[in-house]
């Protein structure tokens, strides 16, 4: 998929764009370290943000855990005035959650590489052996460590457990449970308590992704959630355990244009360990 077939691209990148912008953009490869050895784009630095997760989406731990992914995405060079473009071995979670934390901490331009490492090699391009640069002969003249990524906060693409709360029984919300729906139904427990959010209508994330883990046809993605109640005249928040998953579904539908996603941060690791969420468990069939 080309970035012009979709009405708002700012979040996703085309093999073919990325290759004539080498140079141009920070590139960040946020597979595990092992992929990352064996072969990256060159120019890539590793970033693995896996297991980096927010169970209480209260203002002081909110603002702790964006703290730290201001230090992370620092280190490795990323500023507000260079175009930055993540990617995965496909257009997976874990590419996904960084592009919607940058975008979170203000970042003007950031995308996913849509199909991944594997779009980058089936389109002919070559991924490149790691090699290790040679430690300098004095400690005191390494290279000092960048300054933690600083921009202005965009906190409406993010949504707490209170925003939750809030928008359950709103007519003009739309909760979104991507897990699987083992998950869903409750009968996959990944916390302590099994279900989900009153009102949430199921869209298993990987719904939009085709066969080779890139995003489908704009018009594919767009029926997909039409028919589940998920359009633009509404604010959407997608769920799932940790922000993951859910943040794939943030990327699908702000690049259909959609006006008002609201990725849940926490998602079911704070939703399902809470004493005060209200859940419920779906009855069988949609």
């Amino acid at each position: 998929m080309t970035d012009q077939d979709y009405p708002d691209p700012r979040y996703l990148i085309s093999a073919q764009e990325l290759s004539d912008r080498l140079g141009s953009v920070t590139l960040l490869d946020l597979r595990p370290a092992e992929d990352f050895a064996l072969g990256l784009i060159e120019g890539s630095r590793h970033l693995d943000l896996y297991g980096v997760s927010l169970n209480d989406s209260s203002e002081a731990p909110l603002n702790a855990f964006l703290a730290i992914f201001r230090t992370l995405f620092g280190a490795r060079g990323v500023t507000p005035d260079t175009p930055v473009v993540v990617y995965d071995h496909e257009s997976g979670e874990r590419a996904a959650r960084a592009v919607w934390l940058l975008a979170v901490l203000g970042h003007p331009d950031v995308r996913i590489l849509d199909g991944g490492t594997q779009a980058w090699t089936e389109s002919g391009r070559a991924l490149v052996r790691l090699t290790q640069a040679p430690a300098p002969a004095d400690p005191a003249k390494a290279p000092p460590t960048p300054p933690p990524f600083k921009a202005n906060l965009n906190p409406d693409l993010l949504a707490t457990r209170f925003d939750v709360h809030r928008a359950i029984g709103d007519a003009d919300t739309v909760i979104v449970d991507v897990r699987r729906e083992s998950e869903y139904r409750g009968t996959e427990k990944r916390a302590r308590r099994a279900g989900t959010i009153p009102g949430a209508v199921h869209v298993f994330w990987r719904d939009h992704l085709d066969e080779t883990g890139a995003f489908r046809r704009p018009d594919e993605i767009r029926q997909l959630y039409a028919a589940n109640g998920v359009t633009p005249d509404k604010t959407v928040i997608p769920v799932c355990q940790g922000g993951y998953r859910s943040a794939n579904t943030f990327l699908a539908l702000k690049s259909l244009g959609y006006p008002r996603v609201r990725n849940y941060v926490s998602s079911w690791g704070e939703w399902g360990n809470r004493d005060d969420s209200s859940i419920v468990i779906p009855a069988s069939g949609k």
